[in-house]
């Protein structure tokens, strides 16, 4: 791992500058982008002038107003696809959600039940976040009220890294696998989950849904390479208002996806921001915005290694910043031996840290205690993660 990417510089202060609430709060550093990100500037300007020249229901009049918001709602699909990595967006689709949850739930209940058949099996990543894990059972569960019973395997886990254990893997995947849910980057550990290695062993047929909550915007998407059906995030992890997300879907097997119920009207100022925030992440450069994050990432987990009574969660080979193990994207969760993660996130936020002290979100086979997790995005400095080295280590 090389030194932290001072040559980004020059190119992160002015993209620093353009958060409103981050300029307006120099005292706080806000390190829980995977909860939520902060709006550039560009993003907020994008929704008051969609809310001031054009606002109307998308796909139900003529008029212009109408017409401009229809447009909006389709160009916003086909900017997505462009942003993903598409590599048949003839004939993929995009849908609008409120985020992740709500897109791995229509997956799981409106399309999953059409392609499963008495004596499938599906497998489950149950130390992932709980988005990726209920709804499968949810539907699992309504099959069995209709007669049909589903095998779930749990997807199996490396022990100290907490990877994908692709050799276990192996050994549950039968003729009988249709479906694997899987996650790009761990909302806990910050490890890009090597997704492309599962369809190698899953083969050509079998359906993988793709949690991608935290890699949207923080790393490059090439849907080609991974390979997935299904590519679901939220935009509020992606600079873009709450209440916003997608659903990617191939199309290439099994029926097309298609929500059950009257759809409805979207969210169309989400969507404004949504196709806005692309265009910002686009023109900053997403690669960027990954070497930055990773750096930040490096420089946390190697000042813990030196700090004792700090255990930190996912990989420890990976915590020194020359350490040949794959190193966090942008998320590093911890915990103090002596002191409850709770009373650490009202301490640390005392000193002017924004951090999330809970249990995250895991599914069952998740941590058992809580932790504290640090999640960076371009808006944040190296100088951040020096001050909070500096107030862990006086602890």
């Amino acid at each position: 791992m090389p030194d932290f990417p001072d040559h980004l510089r020059a190119w992160q202060e002015p993209l620093r500058a353009q958060f409103p609430i981050i300029a307006s709060h120099p005292e706080l550093a806000y390190l829980d982008s995977a909860a939520t990100s902060q709006k550039p500037r560009a993003v907020l300007d994008a929704v008051e002038t969609y809310l001031t020249t054009s606002n109307a229901n998308a796909g139900r009049g003529t008029y212009p107003w109408a017409n401009a918001t229809t447009a909006l709602v389709e160009r916003a699909r086909t900017r997505v696809k462009t942003f993903l990595g598409d590599p048949r967006p003839d004939r993929s689709r995009v849908h609008f959600t409120s985020g992740t949850t709500e897109g791995l739930r229509a997956v799981a209940l409106d399309w999953l039940p059409r392609v499963l058949a008495d004596g499938d099996e599906i497998v489950v990543p149950f130390g992932d976040h709980q988005a990726n894990a209920l709804p499968w059972l949810d539907a699992v569960n309504l099959l069995a009220a209709r007669g049909v019973a589903v095998t779930v395997r749990e997807m199996p886990y490396q022990d100290g890294s907490h990877d994908y254990d692709t050799q276990a893997l192996a050994g549950l995947l039968t003729p009988r696998t249709r479906f694997v849910a899987a996650t790009h980057v761990h909302h806990v550990y910050g490890g890009d989950m090597n997704v492309h290695r599962i369809r190698q062993l899953a083969g050509p047929d079998t359906v993988i849904c793709l949690d991608a909550a935290q890699s949207v915007g923080h790393v490059p998407l090439d849907l080609a390479q991974l390979d997935v059906d299904f590519a679901v995030f939220s935009g509020h992890k992606v600079l873009a208002l709450p209440g916003t997300g997608a659903v990617w879907s191939r199309g290439a097997r099994g029926p097309a996806f298609a929500p059950g119920g009257w759809a409805g009207t979207p969210n169309t100022a989400g969507i404004a921001s949504l196709e806005s925030a692309l265009d910002w992440l686009d023109a900053a450069g997403v690669g960027r915005v990954e070497e930055w994050t990773v750096g930040l990432a490096a420089r946390l987990t190697e000042g813990l290694s030196r700090l004792r009574r700090y255990e930190v969660l996912g990989c420890a080979l990976s915590l020194s910043k020359d350490a040949s193990a794959q190193h966090r994207r942008a998320v590093v969760t911890l915990r103090h031996e002596g002191i409850d993660s709770a009373d650490l996130g009202f301490i640390l936020y005392s000193h002017g840290f924004m951090v999330r002290s809970d249990g995250h979100c895991q599914a069952r086979a998740g941590e058992a205690r809580t932790s504290v997790r640090v999640s960076v995005h371009v808006y944040n400095t190296p100088e951040e993660i020096d001050r909070l080295l500096a107030v862990l280590g006086r602890l």
